[in-house]
């Protein structure tokens, strides 16, 4: 039969650095942001969107997440 020889302290997987994962961390968090922003405050007079379309689109979310809105 054939060993199979692990050499101690070796290392399982690629280890990333952060400056490698900071633009990917950056995008994640202007999404984020986007979205809560469009469930949370898309209406009224802070609206981007004319009309109610989004705020209908995200009615149920905004209750399931505790924004009021009506």
């Amino acid at each position: 039969m054939s060993e199979v020889l692990v050499e101690r302290g070796a290392v399982a997987g690629p280890i990333v650095a952060p400056r490698e994962l900071l633009p990917y961390a950056i995008f994640a968090g202007v999404l984020l942001s986007l979205l809560v922003y469009f469930v949370g405050a898309e209406e009224g007079a802070a609206s981007l969107v004319g009309g109610s379309a989004v705020h209908e689109f995200v009615h149920d979310a905004r209750h399931l997440l505790g924004f009021p809105c009506h």
